[in-house]
């Protein structure tokens, strides 16, 4: 008898687990990259939230913007203090669908193409973005990942007249979590 309640809790337990429909992770990464012919900017934010739910397809990210790192102190000053405007805009968010959710089986472990369409707001403007992307299942965790350029000018962010051949009108960035069943 114990044993058989064992049996059928386990069986529970796994069952539970892979109907899970939110995912989390508080240390995704972003990364973006700026290539001038005077300079490459590359910083690098590995505190980035990221919640997903399988069922509906919605996903948000959010960073910090203070968080990227920059190889030189004084990009990392320029970028905050006059480019983004860290203490007036702190926040960078995403929140979006895979919008081809229903291709994606959550219960099997594989990798699958996504294509994302959402709201991409930075410096306190917000545009409609629209990416491809992967998403893997392993192990009982969701693997995202992308790669998007982003124009600044889109998002208001002026640079000062002594670093604009310095800075890209476009920068690329890359997006990697490994989410977590949400508790």
């Amino acid at each position: 008898m114990i044993r058989s309640l064992l049996i059928i809790a386990v069986i529970g337990c796994s069952l539970a687990a892979s109907g899970q429909e939110r995912f989390y992770t508080k240390t995704g990464s972003i990364s973006f990259f700026s290539k001038t012919d005077l300079e490459d900017i590359d910083a690098h934010n590995r505190s980035v939230t990221c919640v997903l739910d399988t069922k509906t397809g919605n996903v948000q990210f959010s960073v910090l913007m203070k968080g990227f790192e920059f190889k030189k102190a004084l990009m990392q000053e320029h970028f905050n203090e006059d480019w983004i405007e860290s203490d007036k805009y702190p926040k960078g968010e995403f929140k979006g669908q895979i919008a081809n959710n229903a291709t994606i089986d959550y219960t099997k472990e594989g990798t699958y193409p996504a294509k994302v369409n959402g709201q991409l707001t930075i410096h306190g403007e917000t545009k409609e973005v629209e990416t491809d992307g992967t998403l893997s299942v392993k192990d009982g965790k969701v693997f995202i990942s992308s790669e998007f350029p982003v124009t600044i000018a889109d998002y208001k962010i002026t640079v000062a007249a002594f670093a604009k051949n310095k800075v890209a009108k476009t920068v690329n960035v890359k997006v990697s979590c490994a989410l977590e069943p949400l508790k």
